[in-house]
Order: structure tokens, then C-alpha cells, then sequence
């Protein structure tokens, strides 16, 4: 094999595999992602805790294997006053050329599941992500396993995914299931008009990890951790979660740089908390918001949800219930900048066993994001 020249730069190297067949290897690309912010008070099942910090500052490398796959590498630090934390959040290796649109990608990654949960939390419209992912979730959930998605020959944009995990990401209880965790997800989008847009979504995640006999008694974290740690499992798990979503966008001539308003929800039932549970004892929690740019530079927010949870002592249950009001106001001077000033205000409604007791009436966060190097398009 005769490499004449190796330059480190994004001009394509060509290593000749035979007189005919020869693969292209570019230079990868990497990209930085600093997410700094100041919050005034803790909150409950907050992802940030109070005083300055950094959350989901992320460096990612991104490699493409001539037309056949890619590859992606994403390493995470959080850091806050009480600790600094670091993990892998994406390693894995996804085809490119498969027919029939289909899409095979191994490793450590996002789950498709959800509205939100396959997005980086950089690219989110708010401070933290809504109740229900911080509470089934985790924020998002990422774990190791295989993924295959097929996008349908249709007139609407038609997405089914079906994952295999080995559930260790999801749940602190050891399992000897090979797969820990299943799901199944689809999405279907089109346009109403010109300026209008649209996407709904459900999901189904099955978690094996979970059988009869290895529930938590009150969630993976214990009330300190979950006011002073970032916790990275989720609070209140079942062998079932149920998860729909619904997203409508409007822009003139559907032109988004100037003007743009989008409404979405999601609404979230997870089944079978412990051995005990019968049909009426279930995990729920949903969320509303509308974000509208104003200006090109410009965006102002408010989201809603609320989350309701039965914590399982034995045969027998206690109700906690949260509901959660954000307002948001967002500059970005440029592409890769966003400052955001967002007021939180958290109010409980049922909580028989000191459930939220880290609750917030009144939370002031001031976040600032930056980026460098390439990174993906953003989806709908």
C-alpha cells in the first residue's frame, strides 16, 4: 500500500484497497460545547443544583468511514460546587448506506424514545428538561446496546426504531437479563401549509431490569443525593413506560431565522412500580410549552407540567404530586452563543412522605452556552 501524502487537515485521505475498491477516510471532526450557569436555590429532582456551575459541557469527535458508517465519540463534565463528575455519553458506530432507508447503529448512545430524549440538552429550549424526564428518565437516557431505524417510502416522514440496551444507564439494580431494556418508537410528520409544520410520536419502553421482587422502595436516590449530586439513573421506574408526543411549528413561508412559534407536549404512564402495584397504582407526569422567536436573536418561553408518583412501601402506596411553571427569555447573539434567563416556580400538591421536599416556590437560573467546531443539525 503506497500513501503518498498525509495531511492534517479535512482534504479526504485515500488509502487504495485494490485497483478498483477504495475507502475515504476524513479528518474528524470535533466539536466543544461549554454550558455554565448560576441558579439561585435548588429544586426537586433539579439537575443543576444551586450556586455556579457546569452542566452537560461536552466534547465530541465525529468520524465518517468512507460511505459505509460513521462513528461518534462523546465525552460529558458536569461540575458544581459539591463535586465534578465525568462520563461517556455516546460511543458508537452507525451505518450509512443500508437499503431501503434503514439506519444500524451499536454502541453507546441516545435512545430515539420521546420528543426530546434523542436531542443534547444544549439544544433544548429551556434551563432543564421538563419533570417527567428528570424523574423516568433521568434527563435523558443513554445506555449500550443496538438500534434500527427505518424510514418509510411514504409522502409523510414515517420513522420506526426498534433498541436493545443492556439497561445499565437506566437502572442502579443489578439484572441478569443480557437485555436489560427494550423499546419501540415511531414518529410522523408533515406540513399543513406553507408556514405549518407538524410531528407526533409514542413510545414504548420495556425494562426488564425491574422483575418482580428487585423494585425500589423510594426511587434510585435518596433525598440528599438528589439535592447535592447529580443523579444520573431514574427516580421512579416501572416494567413499563408509555410515552406520546406532539409538536406543530409555524413560520412565515417557513422561514424560522426571524419569526418562529412551536408548541409541543408529552405525556408520559409508567406501569408497574413494584410487585404489589395493581392497575390503579402508576407513575404519570405530562408537560406543555410554547417558545416564539421574536427576532432573530430573540426567544421567549413557558413551559408547564406536573408529576404525579406512587411511592410503594410494601402493599401499600403514598401520592406525591409536583407541578412546574418556567418562564424563559433567550439571546443569542450568534449561532453558537445563547445567554438565558429563565424563573422557575415549583408547587407541591400531594406529598404524603416528604416526597419533594426540595421543591422551589421562587428559582432564578442564569445559563450561558457556546460552541465550537461542527456540530449536527438540529431536528424537528
Amino acid at each position: 500500500m503506497n500513501i503518498k501524502s498525509i495531511a492534517l487537515r479535512t482534504l479526504p485521505l485515500t488509502v487504495f484497497l485494490s485497483g478498483t475498491a477504495q475507502a475515504e477516510l476524513s479528518a474528524p471532526e470535533i466539536s466543544l460545547t461549554i454550558d455554565a450557569y448560576h441558579k439561585s436555590t435548588d429544586t426537586a429532582l433539579g439537575g443543576r443544583t444551586e450556586g455556579w456551575g457546569l452542566s452537560h459541557t461536552e466534547l465530541a469527535l465525529k468520524q465518517q468511514f468512507g460511505n459505509l458508517m460513521s462513528g461518534k465519540l462523546t465525552a460529558v463534565m458536569e461540575a458544581n460546587e459539591e463535586e465534578t463528575d465525568f462520563s461517556i455519553e455516546e460511543a458508537y458506530l452507525q451505518t450509512l448506506s443500508l437499503p431501503a432507508g434503514m439506519t444500524l447503529r451499536g454502541g453507546r448512545f441516545l435512545s430515539d424514545i420521546g420528543y426530546l430524549n434523542g436531542q443534547h440538552p444544549h439544544a433544548d429550549s429551556f434551563v432543564e428538561r421538563p419533570l417527567l424526564y428528570r424523574a423516568f428518565l433521568g434527563g435523558h437516557y443513554y445506555d449500550d446496546g443496538l438500534g434500527l431505524s427505518l424510514v418509510m417510502p411514504t409522502d409523510l416522514y414515517w420513522r420506526i426504531s426498534a433498541e436493545a440496551f443492556d439497561g445499565d444507564q437506566l437502572s442502579e439494580t443489578d439484572s441478569d437479563h443480557t437485555v436489560g431494556t427494550w423499546a419501540l418508537s415511531t414518529s410522523l410528520g408533515g406540513d399543513l401549509s406553507d408556514s405549518q409544520s407538524w410531528q407526533a410520536g409514542f413510545s414504548y419502553l420495556r425494562n426488564r431490569t425491574l422483575e418482580a421482587g428487585e423494585h425500589d422502595e423510594h426511587g434510585h436516590h435518596d433525598h440528599e443525593e438528589e439535592e447535592h449530586g447529580h443523579s444520573h439513573g431514574a427516580e421512579y421506574t416501572g416494567k413499563h413506560l408509555y410515552l406520546a408526543d406532539l409538536v406543530w411549528k409555524w413560520a412565515p413561508q417557513g422561514n424560522n431565522r426571524n419569526q418562529q412559534l412551536t408548541l409541543s407536549a408529552e405525556y408520559a404512564r409508567v406501569t408497574d412500580p413494584n410487585e404489589h402495584a395493581s392497575s390503579k397504582e402508576y407513575h404519570e407526569g405530562w408537560y406543555g410549552s410554547a417558545v416564539y422567536r421574536f427576532a432573530p436573536q430573540w426567544s421567549a418561553g413557558l413551559r408547564h407540567g406536573r408529576l404525579d408518583v406512587q411511592l410503594g412501601h410494601d402493599d401499600h402506596f403514598h401520592e406525591g404530586s409536583l407541578e412546574e411553571t418556567a418562564v424563559m427569555l433567550a439571546w443569542n447573539p450568534s449561532h453558537t452563543q445563547t445567554l438565558r434567563l429563565q424563573y422557575t416556580h415549583q408547587d407541591v400538591r400531594k406529598d404524603w412522605h416528604e416526597t419533594f421536599d426540595a421543591a422551589a416556590d421562587d428559582v432564578l437560573t442564569l445559563q450561558y452556552i457556546i460552541s465550537f467546531g461542527a456540530h449536527d443539525a438540529h431536528s424537528f
